[in-house]
């Protein structure tokens, strides 16, 4: 191990990796509108994030998607073959419906509200992305949206995402996606951006 400071190097996630990355990501969202939507509680919200984002990771995105993480940062990107199998079955939406309790269906109507406003082209899609509060501007999220965007270049593929954090916006700007158009959530929901990047192409094409 390099000294104390957590390395920022993306490396691929393993199902091991769960509980960690549960955490880290749970860290990371606390402050963030969809997710404070789906767990309103202050109390309950960080171990109910952790058990959420462990299991779409364990059971969908760790399975079918393209999952790195950091020592303090997570990200699950679904690339073009894999998006028919990264949506969750029906044991995992039991699951999920469990943890989120009587938010569940707030969550269902989310899920297919989000779905209606998917790109038709192959896309690589960033499903998850997130770094632990503490670690912030050690440059993590920064590096695992390098990592994933490469991979999408090198297909020339372009990326799409959704953020409900409007300070989150400026960051993605920075990286190349543009925003597409933005929808309320149903049931009174915060508003999601839909975001898109072309793929870039190598400076000597």
């Amino acid at each position: 191990m390099a000294g104390m400071s957590i390395t920022n190097t993306p490396k691929t996630a393993s199902i091991d990796d769960a509980s960690p990355i549960g955490r880290t990501l749970a860290r990371a969202f606390d402050d963030d509108p969809m997710m404070r939507w789906f767990f309103p509680d202050d109390a309950t919200r960080e171990a109910g994030l952790g058990r959420y984002f462990s299991t779409i990771f364990t059971r969908q995105y760790g399975r079918h998607g393209v999952c790195e993480r950091t020592g303090a940062a997570a990200a699950f990107w679904v690339p073009p073959g894999a998006q028919d199998k990264a949506v969750p079955d029906a044991e995992t939406i039991r699951e999920l419906e469990e943890i989120l309790g009587d938010r569940a269906p707030l969550f269902r109507a989310a899920v297919a509200a989000a779905a209606g406003h998917g790109p038709q082209e192959p896309h690589w899609y960033l499903a998850v992305v997130g770094a632990d509060p503490a670690a912030q501007g050690q440059g993590h999220g920064a590096a695992l949206l390098r990592s994933g965007l490469a991979k999408a270049d090198a297909a020339g593929l372009p990326t799409y995402l959704e953020s409900s954090k409007p300070s989150n916006l400026p960051v993605y700007e920075h990286f190349g996606f543009t925003v597409l158009g933005e929808f309320r959530l149903p049931g009174g929901g915060p508003t999601l951006w839909s975001m898109r990047r072309e793929a870039h192409r190598p400076a000597d094409a």
